[in-house]
C-alpha cells in the first residue's frame, strides 16, 4: 500500500516515478500515461529532469538539451558531452527538422591509421586509444537545438542548472550502476583520471552511494556561462588538447575550434498511411528503415503474426537487402555522392524485392548490395503539451566510449572513429562490413546506425498528426529495434510499453546471422533453422525509448528496462 500511495503522491506532483516498486504485476504492461507533455529517456533521474523543465514553460526542445546534458552526468555508459548524435525535432506546426551533430574524424586522422604491421585492421587501435575519438558534436548540437528550436522562456543557465546539480550534488548509485561499474573496472581504472571520478578512494561505489563529479560539474559551469565557447575554446578545450598531445592522440584546439554541427534535409518517407521523417547521412537509419519498409509494402504482415517464422523471414530478408545497400553506398554526404533518393525509389525496391528467396534463407556476400555499438548509445523522446516535439540519438559508441576521462574536465571521451571502415571489406566493432564510401578522412564524419525518427499519421483528409516518437541504442540493431516498435503497434495493436518489451531479432547482411534475444519463440527459432538460417541468442538487441500521441491530447511513454537504469516522465 505503501509504494501505491506513493505512486498516486508522485502523480498528483507530476514527478518521476521508480517503475520497479510502483508497477504492480497486474499493470506491468501498461505505459505512463500523461496530458502534459513527456519524457522518455534510459535514466529515471534524467527523465525528471526533462519534465521539470517542461513544467517550467519549456518546450521539447528546451526539456531534451536539459536530458541531454542531465545524462551526460547520470547515464555515462552513454549519455555524453564528448560524443555527438543527431535530432529531429518537430514544430508544433508540423514542420520537421533534422541537425547533425555526429563526431568528426581529426583533420591528422588518415585513411590506414587504425591498421597494423601487417596492414590488417587492429581493433585496438581503433576502439581503446585516443586514435580512436572523434572530435566531440554533442555541446555543439544541444546549444544549436536550444537556439533554434527552444522557447526562449528559458535561459540556458536554467536549462542546465538540474544536469549541474547532479554533477555537484551527486546522484545515488543503482545496483544496476554499481554492477556495470563493477564488471567495467578491469577497463575503466587502467585511466587514473577515469579511475579517480568512478572508483573513488580505488572501489566500486556500492549501490546507495553518493556519486559526485565536481571536474565535470566545472565544465558544465563553464559550458553554462559562455555556451560553445565554453567548451570548444578555453580551458576545456586546452585540457582536451593537452591529454592528446601527451598520449598520442589527435584532436587539436583547432579541430574543436573548427567543429560545426549541420542542419540537414529530414529524410521522408510513407508507409501504408504513416509517413515517417528521419536522419539522413551521415545516419544511416532513415534510408535503412525507409528501404526496409518499402521492401515490406506489399506484404501483409498482420495476418503473417507476430515473431512467426513467416513474418521474421520477410523482415530478415529486407534488413538483408537494406544493410547489403547501407554499407556499401552511405558514409559522409559532405565527402561522397550518396544515391537518396534511387535508394528509396518504389521502382528500385521492387527490382531489390525480387531477389527474395520463396520461404528460403537468402545469402549474404560482400557484394550482394545493388546498383543504383555492447554498444552504448542513448536515445530520448520528448513531446510538449503545444505539439512539439524531439528525437534524439547519442552516443559514445563503446559502453564508456574509450574509457578515458579528459583530467580536469571530468567527461569520458568516445572511440567513434571505429565507426569508419578501417578497411572497407573488413569488420568493425559492430561486426559491420563497410566499404569504400566509409573510409576514413580527416574532417569526415562517420557513418551512424541512429535513428533518431518521427512518425504521423494520415487522417481521412490527408492531415499529418502525430502518431510516434521513437528511437533506440544498441549499433546496428537500433534501426531494427525501431522497426519492430512501429510494426508492433501498427499491425499487432500493442500499446507502446508492449511494443517495447515484446522480444526483438536482427539481421545486418554480415554476418549472414539472425540474432534473437532471449525470450524469443523456440517454436519459431526451430522453424527459421529449418529454412536454413543461422541463428545465435543474445540477452537483448537494442533499447528503445518512444512516446505515442493519443486522442484527446494524450501521450503515452515507455523506456527499455536494460542497462543501468530506466524510466519514463510524464
Amino acid at each position: 500500500m505503501y509504494f501505491q500511495s506513493l505512486c498516486r503522491a508522485a502523480l498528483a506532483a507530476g514527478l518521476i516515478l521508480s517503475l520497479t516498486p510502483c508497477a504492480p504485476a497486474y499493470a506491468r504492461h501498461h505505459p505512463m500515461y500523461s496530458n502534459e507533455g513527456m519524457v522518455a529517456s534510459a535514466e529515471p533521474v534524467a527523465t525528471q529532469v526533462g519534465f521539470e523543465v517542461l513544467r517550467a514553460g519549456g518546450n521539447a526542445a528546451d526539456a531534451a538539451v536539459a536530458v541531454g546534458f542531465a545524462l551526460a552526468v547520470a547515464h555515462p555508459i552513454a549519455g555524453n558531452i564528448g560524443g555527438g548524435g543527431f535530432i529531429v525535432y518537430r514544430e508544433p506546426s508540423g514542420e520537421v527538422h533534422t541537425l547533425d551533430y555526429r563526431e568528426k574524424a581529426p583533420e591528422k586522422a588518415r585513411r590506414d591509421m587504425f591498421l597494423g604491421p601487417d596492414r590488417k585492421p587492429d581493433s585496438k587501435l581503433s576502439t581503446k586509444t585516443l586514435l580512436a575519438v572523434g572530435v566531440p558534436g554533442s555541446v555543439a548540437g544541444m546549444l544549436e537545438t536550444l537556439e533554434r528550436f527552444g522557447s526562449g522562456r528559458l535561459s540556458r543557465q536554467e536549462i542546465m542548472a538540474p544536469a549541474i546539480r547532479l554533477a555537484e550534488q551527486g546522484f545515488p548509485v543503482s545496483l544496476g550502476w554499481h554492477e556495470t561499474l563493477r564488471d567495467s573496472r578491469e577497463r575503466l581504472a587502467v585511466h587514473p583520471s577515469t579511475a579517480a571520478v568512478f572508483y573513488p578512494g580505488g572501489k566500486v561505489p556500492d549501490a546507495g552511494d553518493t556519486l559526485r563529479q565536481p571536474d565535470l560539474t566545472r565544465t558544465l559551469r563553464e559550458i553554462a556561462s559562455r555556451g560553445r565557447a565554453g567548451f570548444y575554446s578555453g580551458w576545456v578545450a586546452d585540457s582536451l588538447a593537452h591529454f592528446m598531445a601527451a598520449n598520442g592522440g589527435l584532436i587539436t584546439r583547432a579541430d574543436l575550434a573548427a567543429y560545426v554541427c549541420v542542419p540537414r534535409p529530414p529524410v521522408i518517407f510513407t508507409y501504408q498511411g504513416y509517413r515517417f521523417y528521419g536522419m539522413g547521412p551521415p545516419s544511416s537509419g532513415a534510408v535503412v528503415l525507409g528501404q526496409i519498409l518499402g521492401l515490406l509494402e506489399p506484404f501483409d504482415l498482420k495476418s503473417m503474426g507476430h515473431n512467426s517464422a513467416a513474418y521474421v523471414y520477410h523482415l530478415v530478408e529486407a534488413e538483408r537487402l537494406a544493410y547489403a545497400d547501407r554499407n556499401h553506398f552511405l558514409g559522409d554526404p559532405d565527402f561522397v555522392k550518396i544515391p537518396l533518393k534511387s535508394l528509396l525509389a518504389k521502382s528500385y525496391l521492387d527490382r531489390r524485392r525480387s531477389l527474395i528467396p520463396e520461404n528460403a534463407a537468402g545469402k549474404s556476400s560482400p557484394a550482394s548490395h545493388g546498383a543504383p555499438e555492447h554498444f552504448q548509445t542513448t536515445h530520448f523522446s520528448v513531446v510538449d503539451s503545444r505539439g512539439g516535439a524531439a528525437a534524439i540519438t547519442t552516443t559514445l559508441n563503446g559502453g564508456f566510449g574509450m574509457g578515458a576521462v579528459v583530467p580536469g574536465a571530468g567527461f569520458l571521451l568516445n572511440n567513434e572513429m571505429d565507426d569508419f571502415s578501417a578497411a572497407p571489406g573488413k569488420p568493425n566493432l559492430a561486426g559491420l562490413v563497410q566499404g569504400e564510401a566509409n573510409a576514413v578522412a580527416g574532417g569526415k564524419r562517420m557513418l551512424s546506425s541512429m535513428t533518431p525518427t518521427i512518425i504521423t499519421r494520415l487522417d481521412k483528409s490527408g492531415n499529418a498528426e502525430l502518431f510516434l516518437v521513437l528511437g533506440a541504442s544498441g549499433g546496428p540493431t537500433i534501426t531494427t529495434s525501431v522497426l519492430q516498435v512501429f510494426l508492433n503497434m501498427a499491425h499487432f495493436g500493442m500499446n507502446v510499453r508492449e511494443a517495447i518489451e515484446a522480444p526483438r531479432f536482427h539481421h545486418q547482411h554480415l554476418p549472414d546471422v539472425v540474432y534473437t534475444e532471449k525470450a524469443f519463440p523456440e517454436d519459431t527459432r526451430k522453424l527459421l533453422a529449418g529454412m536454413g538460417y543461422t541463428l545465435e541468442e543474445r540477452q537483448y538487441i537494442g533499447s528503445a525509448a518512444a512516446i505515442a500521441a493519443l486522442p484527446e491530447g494524450w501521450f503515452a511513454g515507455w523506456a527499455d528496462g536494460v542497462g543501468a537504469g530506466a524510466g519514463t516522465g510524464f
